[in-house]
């Protein structure tokens, strides 16, 4: 009799189970499931998370507490109200922190800037600040930049052009990117935009970790943590993912010390100003002129750093840049619009290229300028961010926040609110950033939060607009981009916000232009 009760119970969860495959796609994403909380409609609706968390915010009122599998401390309140992001992220900053978790699915960024909170936080800040005001990382940034597109972008631009082929964009700026971040960190230059469009596996080995990150946001601890220990799945491709980047990060690092020392023994000028010698020029700078010995924590505090870097810089505007050429592509009197700009206001060569004068000569570009934010508004480089919180909090809204609880915010989300942006807010339209004067219209950045808001608002802001307003000036002045027809176009399940399938382009001269 009692194995025949059991079999009765074996039979009973089966059915369950497959009822439960049978009806998956139909899950409700609000639904509360015993044990497993909301974590079953969260995985049905992975594939398309940003829309899954907009449907739920708008129905909503812009702020919804997800529940989590009790064994999990999955439990999120999540809230694209830009009255309570200001008050996380401004007004009571200090009671909202990275936390213990948020280190742990970061793991590979060590202690750099992106996992630190409070006085290394600061110190991280203050360093970021004093190199992107030297000059000579200003003068750096544009060089690096200018030759990109002259030995790396225009070369490939072109091959394609001629022989008629399709080009897939965004391998394009994730190559250009990666190139030029590992210059301005490293001052090194990977290669990896050339005709050839080589593989190289340092940088497909960042993008394996931004895939492992992605992943240990949405199951549970416990889970990735298991299968780290036993070397398994994402986890498994994260570990060789990690070698391959250190060994990179090592050799390069060594070769700067050598470098900068060979330097100072013949006297010799550097004309490059990268963040690595930065850091090094500063480390040396403190320690006492007859102490030789190279600090034990040193050589990681300088992989952390370069890491941290390098995995910010590299996504951040390439995510954008697809982003924004996708939109500019598919609204005709956009492109129509800013190439009329850039001719009445920029300079061309001889032979019809684009000369690039200056900096400010690129801040009359006001359409190009709103066509970028609103790229960022729709589509930001990062489409969500978290905090925890230290103390329990009532936010404006009325919500209740207990101590340790995972806040989390959709800047996804929060482009497509009509209560921030009015009933056209799906709509791609540059012309709501420009004031009746024909200026930047200001938006408040806990509305417009591409950049971050209040103390963590995001440094290389100007810097983003100036690479993404070369390369577009570089990219249209020449050529004319235009989709392949049926491609599809989706957000990917990344912390990046990169299409999934890519964007496959066909690319013509511009009439009129001789290149």
């Amino acid at each position: 009799m009692a194995v025949a009760g059991y079999l009765e119970v074996v039979l009973a969860f089966l059915g369950t189970v497959l009822l439960f495959v049978w009806s998956w796609r139909n899950i409700s994403p609000v639904t509360n499931w015993p044990v497993l909380g909301m974590l079953p409609g969260l995985l049905c609706k992975a594939n398309r998370i940003h829309e899954y968390a907009t449907q739920l915010l708008k129905q909503h009122g812009g702020t919804f507490e997800f529940k989590g599998p009790w064994f999990a401390n999955m439990d999120i309140l999540l809230t694209s109200d830009p009255i309570n992001i200001r008050h996380i992220c401004t007004k009571n900053f200090t009671n909202y922190q990275k936390g213990p978790d948020y280190k742990k699915i970061f793991e590979p960024f060590g202690d750099g800037v992106l996992n630190s909170d409070s006085d290394s936080w600061k110190g991280f800040r203050r360093m970021i600040q004093s190199m992107i005001k030297d000059n000579r990382f200003q003068l750096f940034l544009v060089r690096s930049m200018l030759e990109k597109v002259a030995n790396g972008l225009k070369p490939v631009l072109e091959h394609v052009s001629e022989q008629g082929t399709t080009l897939d964009l965004q391998d394009v700026f994730q190559r250009f990117t990666f190139d030029n971040i590992c210059l301005l960190v490293l001052g090194f230059d990977p290669k990896s935009l050339s005709v050839e469009l080589p593989d190289i596996a340092y940088k497909q080995a960042f993008d394996d970790v931004e895939e492992a990150v992605f992943y240990r946001h949405i199951v549970p601890i416990s889970i990735w943590t298991l299968q780290k220990w036993i070397n398994i799945g994402e986890e498994k491709k994260l570990s060789k993912a990690m070698d391959i980047i250190d060994n990179f990060l090592e050799k390069c690092i060594s070769s700067k010390k050598e470098e900068i020392h060979r330097r100072k023994t013949l006297t010799e000028k550097e004309e490059n100003y990268d963040l690595i010698t930065a850091c090094i020029e500063d480390e040396e700078g403190h320690m006492d002129a007859n102490d030789k010995h190279v600090p034990e924590n040193s050589v990681k505090y300088l992989r952390d750093i370069g890491f941290n870097f390098i995995a910010a810089g590299k996504d951040t505007v390439n995510a954008a840049l697809t982003w924004f050429f996708w939109l500019v592509a598919t609204h005709p009197s956009v492109e129509e619009n800013i190439v009329k700009e850039m001719k009445s206001n920029l300079q061309g060569e001889e032979d019809g290229t684009w000369k690039f004068s200056s900096i400010e000569e690129l801040s009359k570009l006001v359409y190009l300028h709103g066509a970028i934010c609103e790229t960022l508004r729709l589509y930001p480089a990062v489409p969500f961010n978290h905090r925890v919180s230290v103390e329990a909090d009532t936010l404006p809204s009325g919500h209740r926040v207990s101590a340790n609880t995972r806040v989390m915010f959709s800047m996804y989300s929060m482009g497509t609110m009509e209560e921030i942006w009015g009933e056209d807010c799906s709509e791609f339209k540059p012309e709501r950033w420009i004031s009746d004067r024909g200026g930047i219209m200001h938006v408040p950045s806990y509305k417009f939060i591409a950049f971050n808001t209040g103390p963590r608002s995001c440094l290389g802001k100007d810097i983003t607009f100036i690479q993404m307003k070369i390369i577009a000036t570089a990219i249209l002045w020449n050529y004319h981009v235009q989709v392949v027809k049926g491609h599809p176009i989706l957000p990917c399940l990344s912390v990046m916000m990169h299409m999934k399938h890519g964007l496959k382009i066909n690319v013509s001269r511009r009439s009129g232009i001789v290149c």
